[in-house]
């Protein structure tokens, strides 16, 4: 069903938009949830919370893309649940990658609530510089927490290249940044 389609359901306050969302992006939602929590059990829960959350926001909100709408719903939520189970001291696995970002991100401890201040907007822009797969290793690295052996094994690359692509195209965001004039 098209987007558009499954939108309007949410207008109509139609249950049948909860079915069709979940049709539609219920892997993908499992998929982002399970490579931040590294649990089927809590990734779960996180695609059913999605879901409730589109429902809660969906009317007024209309997105403009429902499955970047959706992907960021899901990864936010497992991301508190990361940052849930890090105060309780059974979780720590996802605090490597986001430091990765640390240097290159500005302004907040937490990177993942960068998304909606000036910093995201200079991160997009540098990411459509870069070619295609550079980007894709980028974005499945830090926003779908894909781990450095996952992406090698997809790109058919060694884990130690996908690391020093990663490394470089992080101090190239970080000069852009400067450059952009985003305070580091």
């Amino acid at each position: 069903m098209e987007d558009s389609r499954i939108i309007e359901l949410f207008f109509a306050r139609l249950e049948q938009a909860i079915v069709e969302l979940a049709l539609k992006y219920g892997g993908l939602c499992r998929g982002i949830a399970y490579n931040i929590l590294q649990s089927r059990q809590d990734a779960e829960e996180c695609e059913n919370d999605t879901y409730l959350r589109v429902w809660d926001t969906v009317p007024p909100v209309r997105p403009d893309s429902l499955r970047a709408y959706v992907s960021r719903i899901v990864r936010n939520l497992s991301l508190d649940r990361v940052r849930y189970y890090a105060r309780q001291k059974r979780f720590g696995a996802y605090d490597t990658v986001l430091s990765e970002l640390d240097s290159c991100i500005p302004g907040r401890q937490d990177v993942a609530q960068t998304a909606d201040d000036t910093a995201a907007q200079a991160v997009a822009s540098y990411l459509w510089t870069l070619d295609a797969q550079t980007r894709v290793l980028f974005v499945r690295r830090y926003f779908y927490m894909e781990s450095v052996e996952s992406l090698a094994r997809r790109f058919g690359l060694k884990a130690s290249s996908v690391s020093t692509r990663l490394a470089r195209t992080r101090a190239r965001l970080r000069t852009w940044l400067e450059r952009e004039g985003v305070v580091l």
